[in-house]
């Protein structure tokens, strides 16, 4: 896999993939449109961050391309990859417990705070890893 270069896109399962952590410059892409919702995506070496009617979906810090990003009523499920040491946000719902998995690995389990945010770090290169973040 490698960095999204059109930024934003849908694939062929309806997942969507999206980001670009070699650029310097800031990548923007408004009101991109998947059905009936708006897309809103920032990316470059520093974040990547997708909102989906203007409600955060996922926040990388650094930068990362972000791969077949699904979610469920129970679950997000994507894969990532990026440079070194990188800190995922993830805005679900308040007060909710939830089981991290990366690359079918449990890191633990985490509470959302009262506005929904989840926050876990995970050591990202170019070969993407898959994660699997499960509501209890």
């Amino acid at each position: 896999m490698s960095v999204i270069n059109e930024n934003i896109r849908v694939e062929n399962d309806g997942t969507i993939s999206f980001g670009n952590y070699e650029v310097d410059k800031k990548q923007k892409v408004d009101d991109y449109k998947v059905g009936g919702d708006l897309y809103s995506l920032r990316t470059h070496k520093d974040v990547t961050r997708l909102e989906k009617n203007s409600k955060l979906l996922i926040e990388t810090v650094p930068g990362a391309a972000v791969h077949r990003f699904s979610l469920g009523n129970a679950f997000v499920a994507f894969d990532a990859e990026g440079c070194g040491d990188t800190s995922i946000t993830l805005e679900l719902e308040s007060a909710t417990e939830y089981t991290v998995y990366a690359d079918d690995v449990n890191l633990g389990k985490i509470k959302s705070n009262v506005v929904g945010k989840i926050n876990f770090s995970a050591e990202l290169d170019s070969k993407p890893k898959s994660f699997r973040v499960e509501k209890h």
